[in-house]
């Protein structure tokens, strides 16, 4: 044979092989695509289950006071006050006069796509309209549920509550548990045993960079013995930035199913499915940028009760920080915290930690 049809015959050899890798190739990367869609299809449906079975609306309420009309997520600023409550059968606590036991605010820019938290300290001494005088914001849950606690928060910091969110214990363990544990700086002076979410002292902490599981999350998110209610504010929104952080990771897409399970009736919302999914484009460009406030204050037993009573200047500029950051008010001052320029500003005047 010559040797020009014996290369002819080795091309067309080595072309089908080629062909057919490819064809296999290809066939594999549809195969992929479609496994991959209709696992996303899946997880969106399962998820709009989920958040139809959790949505509560408050009634008479489809609008904060504080607000003209109702706002669109997808295109306005707007807050969600995450309520964390222990609701246990132990404490003989129902969802609705059970105290709050975590408040988190967050603010959300849709235009710079930012995230501002701040951690109101449970027993900060604040006027509850609900029953018309002072007392400790955990308080309010107490006495009026859901709404007395969003209407204390808005009179605290004069701007509207758009949203909430209220999470019992088991959620919240269930959640990162889900997520398969997440890494937090535990920032606590020393190692000591806290109790869990049964009230035994089963959990041991330790000062570092670690993982934690959901009962050790907890645990450090309700410890304050041994330093501050500032600094519990503090290791609360260090967790929450790290759920966030774990949840928009590749590797947790998978954990999505059992997210979404951990749930379940373990979280109330007034937010639908749709305004939801209007938050996924803070998430667009991966984790969006979170600034963290904290409430100075002072420990007050001048009336033999604990207070914690919130300076006023502190209050003040955080005030302005939220109002500026929802576009309430014109960004005038250097303290809102929305520019890398601005953030020492605003670490000297309210200590933002980011």
């Amino acid at each position: 044979m010559k040797r020009s049809k014996i290369n002819n015959v080795k091309k067309k050899k080595k072309s089908t092989k080629f062909s057919l890798v490819l064809k296999v190739l290809l066939l594999l990367s549809a195969s992929l695509l479609i496994c991959v869609t209709a696992y996303g299809v899946y997880i969106t449906k399962k998820a709009e289950y989920a958040v139809n079975d959790s949505y509560e609306v408050i009634e008479d309420r489809p609008v904060s006071e504080k607000r003209e009309a109702k706002v669109e997520p997808i295109q306005d600023n707007v807050s969600i006050l995450f309520i964390g409550v222990d609701d246990s059968e132990k404490r003989g606590q129902g969802a609705e006069n059970s105290r709050s036991d975590a408040l988190v605010l967050a603010t959300l820019n849709n235009e710079a796509k930012s995230v501002k938290l701040v951690s109101i300290p449970r027993d900060s001494y604040v006027y509850i309209p609900e029953v018309g005088y002072n007392d400790k914001i955990t308080h309010a849950h107490a006495f009026g549920g859901t709404l007395a606690t969003i209407e204390t928060v808005e009179e605290l910091f004069d701007i509207p509550v758009d949203y909430y969110v209220r999470m019992n214990f088991d959620a919240f363990i269930d959640v990162v548990d889900a997520l398969g544990g997440i890494e937090v700086d535990v920032d606590i002076p020393y190692a000591f045993t806290e109790k869990d979410e049964n009230d035994r002292y089963t959990i041991q902490l330790e000062p570092g960079l670690q993982q934690l599981n959901g009962s050790q999350a907890l645990s450090l998110a309700r410890t304050r013995k041994h330093d501050s209610d500032l600094m519990r504010g503090k290791r609360q929104q260090d967790i929450l930035k790290a759920i966030a952080k774990k949840a928009a990771s590749v590797s947790s897409i998978t954990k999505y199913d059992d997210v979404i399970e951990a749930i379940g009736d373990n979280m109330k919302t007034d937010m639908t499915f749709d305004e939801m999914k209007s938050f996924f484009s803070y998430a667009s460009k991966g984790i969006p940028q979170i600034d963290t406030i904290t409430l100075n204050g002072y420990n007050d037993m001048s009336t033999g009760v604990y207070y914690y009573q919130l300076d006023e200047e502190s209050l003040s500029e955080t005030q302005h920080i939220l109002k500026s950051h929802l576009g309430l008010i014109p960004d005038t001052s250097d303290i809102s915290g929305t520019t890398p320029e601005n953030e020492k500003a605003a670490e000297a005047n309210v200590s933002v930690n980011n």
